[in-house]
């Protein structure tokens, strides 16, 4: 069963979708599909460090990851 990342539009625009490659789309069918919820998972929980300092990026924050 396939899987993706959503988090809401900034502009209460609906959803927008991971495509990968640092980048977000509001097409549907150009979202990156995941085959194991693991996997998507393992995306949608990205943190980063800087200067000694662990953190989620801001688009990460409110994503979920969706069955399909």
């Amino acid at each position: 069963m396939p899987y993706h990342i959503k988090t809401p539009a900034k502009l209460n625009t609906g959803d927008v979708y991971w495509k990968g490659d640092n980048t977000w789309t509001n097409t549907y069918a150009d979202r990156q599909q995941y085959s194991s919820k693991s996997a998507a998972d393992a995306q949608a929980n990205t943190t980063e460090t800087r200067n000694g300092v662990t953190y989620t990026p801001q688009w990460w924050k409110n994503c979920t990851v969706v069955t399909e």
